[in-house]
This record gives structure tokens, sequence and C-alpha cells, in this order.
């Protein structure tokens, strides 16, 4: 016998959702196969079989919360896939023997039955929120007898309650009220929080918790880069095997840039110390069906404007294919995320974890905008935002570095000599 524990999954990462079970008990798996997908707070693990034979018991179930070193299935050694699907069929058969064998109900159970039937029918005439039906049965009282504070003649719970408290009144039958909007008893679709989609609002409400977040603002005029854009993007593509030519690149060449110059921004605070990071690792945020994740474009200041479209676009295809390993999404010095793609015209994106500051991009909008000469000019501008931690970044550092890109962006030909 061998048993199927979480594996170890990361140094941040002690707990996981099952998302899937891949197998089921009584089927065949071998050594090294997939028997079922965990979901954890940054990516989908998949956890395999460490022996080959059947599957006797599963210890947990889709949806539960299970820990690194937890016992989550049994594999009896040995068998075959064949034997696993003759018992799998034999067990199949011998339910269905065991429900041709269900007795007909007793003549008493048909009449007892058939009262609650009224009764429910009876009760089903009466409008009444869900607790008061259910509190009047505990009680057992006639919904009928109870009179209800509501005008509408919807009985509550409370009505429930405070019956015994005051004598019935005699009443009126009641003519049967339909559901309005004003009805408490509007329908509803409850479902459970995916696990990452708890994790994404558990840490957010921890960044605007502990951190003295605030957000400063600039605008850029896109009129140069977005021409150079134009004239190279044909070459670059040619050039680099199908890369093509964003305007994330030369956004994550201008945050290396400012970072550099503002190393506030690319700090965390642990404890009583300042960590001053000396590596320029940029989270981009990526938008999936699961909510939004931020994988790393490592050693961004060492990369061409290739690279780094190249990595961008690998991960974010990871990212939407469910791909993305724990690798891809730890370590982040700083992040950038483009809510322009979605037509914003500005927003205060939030801080990323422990980091100290995120650059916001939105949508590109054509503005009219005084010229240095007095002139008025129709200009493609986008807003952007810096949020940072002001425990860390004062107002002048914060300002400085997003007038640092700024420069940058409207004068993309300098971003050659940063390297």
């Amino acid at each position: 016998m061998a048993e199927v524990k979480v594996p170890e999954l990361a140094e941040s990462i002690t707990e996981g959702t099952i998302a899937e079970w891949l197998k089921q008990p009584g089927d065949y798996v071998e050594k090294g196969e997939n028997i079922l997908e965990l979901e954890t707070d940054k990516v989908n693990v998949e956890v395999i079989s460490e022996e080959s034979g059947t599957i006797t018991e599963l210890k947990a179930e889709e949806g539960d919360t299970v820990e690194v070193g937890q016992v989550i299935a049994v594999v009896e050694e040995g068998g075959s896939a064949s034997e696993s699907k003759e018992s799998s069929q034999s067990s199949k058969e011998n339910n269905d023997q065991k429900e041709e064998k269900k007795e007909e109900p007793s003549a008493s159970e048909s009449s007892d039955s058939k009262e609650t039937e009224e009764d429910a029918s009876n009760d089903d005439r009466i409008v009444a929120t869900p607790s008061a039906r259910r509190l009047a049965r505990e009680k057992g009282l006639d919904l009928s007898d109870i009179n209800a504070s509501d005008p509408r003649g919807l009985v509550r719970s409370q009505d429930v309650s405070n019956h015994n408290n005051k004598p019935a009144e005699k009443q009126e039958p009641k003519k049967e009220t339909p559901k309005t909007p004003d009805s408490p008893d509007k329908p509803v679709l409850r479902e459970k929080m995916p696990r990452r989609r708890k994790t994404i609002a558990k840490k957010l409400h921890e960044v605007t918790q502990n951190t003295a977040m605030l957000t400063t603002f600039n605008e850029i005029d896109m009129t140069n880069v977005m021409e150079l854009r134009k004239r190279k993007k044909d070459q670059f593509q040619e050039r680099n095997d199908g890369t093509r030519l964003g305007f994330m690149s030369f956004f994550t060449k201008a945050s290396v840039a400012a970072l550099r110059k503002y190393p506030a921004v690319n700090a965390e605070i642990d404890g009583d110390d300042m960590i001053y990071k000396q590596f320029y690792d940029i989270g981009i945020a990526v938008s999936t069906e699961d909510g939004l994740l931020v994988p790393i474009v490592r050693n961004a200041d060492r990369k061409t404007f290739a690279n780094i479209e190249s990595d961008i676009a690998g991960l974010a295809k990871k990212a939407q294919d469910k791909k993305l390993g724990l690798d891809d999404m730890t370590g982040g010095s700083f992040t950038i995320t483009n809510g322009g793609v979605f037509g914003s015209l500005m927003s205060t994106p939030i801080i990323n974890g422990t980091q100290a500051a995120i650059l916001g991009m939105h949508t590109i909008q054509k503005r009219p905008v005084a010229m240095p000469d007095g002139s008025i000019e129709v200009r493609p501008m986008m807003y952007v935002a810096l949020s940072y931690d002001h425990r860390i970044i004062d107002g002048k550092e914060s300002v400085g570095f997003l007038k640092t890109i700024k420069d940058l962006i409207e004068n993309p030909e300098d971003l050659l000599l940063e390297g």
C-alpha cells in the first residue's frame, strides 16, 4: 500500500485546494501518472502517484483545502488496468442489484407520506420566507395561524417567534401575494469562491490595511513612441522571429531606468529594515479566467526589447493555458499593469504583495493639448498612475519617478542609451 501526499510546493505555500480528481477509486494508475490537480495561491499543480497500482481510497474531496504532507489518497500496489476495470464493473452491477431490491413502502408509510404532502401543500399557499417556514415546522405551528406584520401578508421568522407571545387573532384568508422586486426571496446564485480569487481578495485587503498607499498621476504624449513603433514594427518582427514590438517593452525599459534613479521604489519593508533590491525583476499583470496573475520578466535590465517582448508573450500564453510554474510567479521587485487594454482611462492600481509601488498604464485617447508655443494640437495621450507605499516613498520621489517615465516614453530614442 502506498500513500499519496501533498508534495512540497514552494517556501511560501503550505496548502492548496483540490481542484479536480483525475482518477477515482478503482482506477489503475502508473507510477508518475497524474491523479489530481491541486490549486495553490499562485498556480495549479498536478500531483502524481509515486507507485503503480489501484486507487482504493480518496481521503479528500474536490474543493477541500489540504496541507503539504497530508495524505490524500491510498494506492494498492500491484494489479493491472484490466483487473481494475473488471472490479469497477462488478461494483456497478452490485449497486444496480441493490437498487432493484428496494421494497415498496407499506400502506401506513404511504398514508403518512400523503398527509405530509397535504400539509406541505397547505403551507405553500401561505406566503412566507424560507426561515419562517423552517421555524414553524420546528415549533409545530400552522403558518395559517400566524399573524403577518408585513402589510403584504408575508410571514417572516419574527412573526413565528412572536406567535406564542400574544393570542392569535382571527384573520380573513389572505390571497397569495406574488413575488415582487421588493420581496426578500429574490433568486440568487451562491458559489464557493475559487481558491485563487479568495487569495487575491485576501492579499489585496492585506495590502490596503498594512500600507500607507497613495497614488500620483501624470500623462504621456504617445506621439513619438507610436511613430517609432509604426516605422520599426515590421523590421523588428522580421529580425526577431515574429516577435511583435508592443508598448510594454518601452514601459518596462523606462521603469528600469526610473527604478535605478529612485531606488526606494524598488524597495520593501522587512520589520524595522528597508531592503533595497539591486535587481530588476518586473512583474507584468496578465488577466485570466481565474483572475489577475503577475508572472515575472527576470533581469529586465539586461534584456533587449525583443527579449522582453518575447518573455511577455510567452508568459501570457502560459497564463492563459494555466501552465505557469511557481518560479514564474515569485520574486518580482516592481509591477506594471495595463488597464488600457480593457479601455480604462484612469485607475488607482493596488500594490502587489510586499513591493513598494506599481505602475498603471491606461488607454490611449486623443485629446487637445497645449503645446509649448501656445498652439493647440490633438495628441494621443495616456494617463499613467503610480500607487506607492508612503512609508517608503516620499511624494517627491513618486512624482520624479513618473516624470522619468514620461520623459523617456516621449523621447523613446533615449531608452537606447539606457542599455
